[in-house]
C-alpha cells in the first residue's frame, strides 16, 4: 500500500503489501546497494486486476523509464533493469515505482545507492567558561555516503569511567557536532571519537585525549567602547572589560582588535595587546567613521600550558575620528577634495596653529598652498612630483624684528616666515608675507 509515492524529491517510504490482499509487488524490496551497481527490478500484478504486464510502466524519482530497459517475463510480471546506479538523491531512498497504463500506481520500492562512511576526521572540543563541551567533527574520504549515516560522538574519562553517547546534536549546516551542557570534570583527560554507521558499513574516528582547561574560550569581551583622543584626527582609544565568566578563574587573558572602514570589508587586525583592556589606535584617516571588534584568548587556565581558544569577536562598536575642520575656523575649512592629500593635510593643521598661536593671521587662508601649487607646477625641475611624494612638512618661521620682547616672550609669531617643503633632494620655499599676502 503506497504512502507516499512518485515525486522526485519525496521521502521514500512504503509497506509492504500483505500476502492475502495486494494489487501489485516489486521485489526486491527496499535494496541496499554500493554506487555503480546493477539491478534487475520485478513488478508483480494480482491475478485479480486483469491487466496485462505489457501496459504496465516504471518511474524512478517520478521519471518515466525508457521502455527499453523493460522485459515482459510473464503475463503479470514486467521486469525493469538499471545500469551503473548513481547514489541515491536522498537519503530517505529512491522511489522506484510501477504504474499501470492509466498512470495509476500499483507499487514501490525505495532504493539506497550509496557508500559506506569513511572514519570521521578533524574531531575538534571546546570548553565555554569550563562549564561545557562541544564538538564537531568532518566526513571522511569523500564525504558524502547518500544514503541516512548516523553519527554518534562517545566520551569518557581516560582511567575510570564508562563510555557516554552525546545527546544533543546539532542540525543543517551544524548537523555534524554536539553538544554537552553539563557534568564537565576537570583536571582528568578526556577520550572522544566518532562512530559512523549505515546500512552498509561503520568507521570510527580517531580518539582525541584532551584536558578541558586546554580548550577553553570563552564570551566575546563586553562593553566595548571607543572613543576620540581629544582633537587627534588620526587616532581612537578602545576599551573594553575582561570576561566575567572567568573571574574566579585563574587565568591570562590575550586581546586581539580588529578594525574597518565603514563601508568595507577589510578588516586590519592588531595582534600585540597583550593581557590590556584598552588600546590606542593610531595612522587611522581624520573625519572617517571605524568599526571595532575585540576578541579574547583565555590563556593559562588554572596553570594551562596550552595556548587557548579564541572567543568570537564582539559586537562591532563605531566611532568616528576628528576630521580636519576641527582644528581651525573661517577660511581654513577644509574643501571635499582636499582630505585625500596627506601635503594639504598638514599644511591646514598648520595654518590653524598659526592662526590660534601667531599675531595678527587673520587673513592666512589654504589658498596660498594653492597659488603655491600652480607656481610649483610651472618649475621643470619639480613638474609631476606634486601629490606623488610622501612630503614631510618642515616649518621655519621667523620672527618680526618688529615684536616687542613681550610678544617674544607670549610664544606669538608674526605671519612673516618660510615654509620648506623637500621634494626629490631640492627643497622648495615659501615666503608668507602677511602685509602683501604674496608668495616668493
Amino acid at each position: 500500500r503506497l504512502l507516499f509515492a512518485g515525486l522526485r524529491h519525496l521521502a521514500c517510504i512504503w509497506h509492504r503489501p500483505s500476502s492475502l490482499a495486494y494489487v501489485a509487488v516489486i521485489s526486491p524490496q527496499d535494496p541496499i546497494l554500493l554506487i555503480g551497481s546493477d539491478l534487475t527490478a520485478t513488478c508483480t500484478l494480482s491475478p485479480k486486476l486483469g491487466l496485462h504486464a505489457s501496459s504496465l510502466y516504471w518511474t524512478l524519482n517520478g521519471a518515466r523509464l525508457p521502455s527499453s530497459t523493460y522485459r515482459v517475463l510473464s503475463s503479470d510480471v514486467l521486469s525493469v533493469s538499471l545500469r551503473s546506479l548513481n547514489g541515491s538523491q536522498q537519503q530517505s531512498g529512491d522511489n522506484l515505482v510501477c504504474h499501470g497504463g492509466d498512470g495509476r500506481v500499483l507499487a514501490g520500492s525505495c532504493l539506497y545507492v550509496g557508500t559506506p562512511p569513511e572514519k570521521p576526521v578533524n574531531l575538534t572540543c571546546w570548553s565555554r567558561n569550563t562549564k561545557d563541551l562541544s564538538c564537531r567533527w568532518s566526513l571522511g574520504g569523500l564525504g558524502e555516503t547518500h544514503i541516512q549515516t548516523k553519527y554518534t560522538l562517545k566520551y569518557k574519562l581516560r582511567w575510570h569511567e564508562r563510555e557516554k553517547e552525546c545527546e544533543d546534536y546539532g542540525t543543517g549546516n551544524q548537523r555534524y557536532s554536539c553538544y554537552i551542557p553539563h557534568n564537565i570534570a576537570l583536571f582528568t583527560p578526556y577520550e572522544i571519537w566518532v562512530e559512523a554507521t549505515n546500512q552498509l558499513g561503520s568507521a570510527t574516528s580517531d580518539v582525541t585525549t584532551l584536558d578541558i582547561l586546554d580548550v577553553v574560550t570563552t564570551d566575546p569581551p563586553a562593553n566595548v567602547q571607543v572613543s576620540r583622543v581629544g582633537d587627534l584626527e588620526d587616532q581612537l582609544t578602545v576599551r573594553w572589560a575582561s570576561p566575567p565568566e572567568l573571574k574566579d578563574i585563574l587565568f591570562k587573558a590575550k586581546y586581539q582588535i580588529r578594525y574597518r572602514l565603514e563601508g568595507s570589508s577589510d578588516w586590519k587586525v592588531v595582534d600585540d595587546v597583550g593581557n590590556l583592556t584598552s588600546c590606542r589606535l593610531a595612522g587611522l584617516q581624520p573625519g572617517t567613521v571605524y568599526f571595532v571588534e575585540v576578541r579574547c584568548n583565555p590563556v593559562g587556565i588554572f596553570g594551562s600550558r596550552k595556548p587557548g581558544i579564541w572567543s568570537e569577536w564582539s559586537h562591532p562598536t563605531a566611532a568616528s575620528t576628528p576630521g580636519s575642520e576641527r582644528l581651525q575656523t573661517g577660511s581654513c575649512d577644509p574643501k571635499p577634495g582636499e582630505q585625500n592629500s596627506t601635503l594639504r593635510r598638514e599644511l591646514k593643521q598648520f595654518f590653524g596653529w598659526v592662526r590660534k598661536h601667531a599675531y595678527g593671521c587673520s587673513g592666512m587662508s589654504i589658498k596660498l598652498y594653492d597659488q603655491w601649487r600652480v607656481w610649483l607646477q610651472k618649475s621643470q625641475r619639480v613638474r609631476n612630483q606634486v601629490g606623488k611624494q610622501n612630503l614631510s612638512l618642515h616649518l621655519l618661521l621667523v620672527n618680526s624684528a618688529k615684536l616687542s620682547s613681550r610678544a617674544r616672550s607670549a610664544a606669538s609669531v608674526s605671519c612673516a616666515g618660510f615654509l620648506t617643503l623637500p621634494l626629490s633632494g631640492h627643497v622648495v620655499s615659501i615666503f608668507i608675507n602677511r602685509e602683501r599676502k604674496a608668495l616668493s
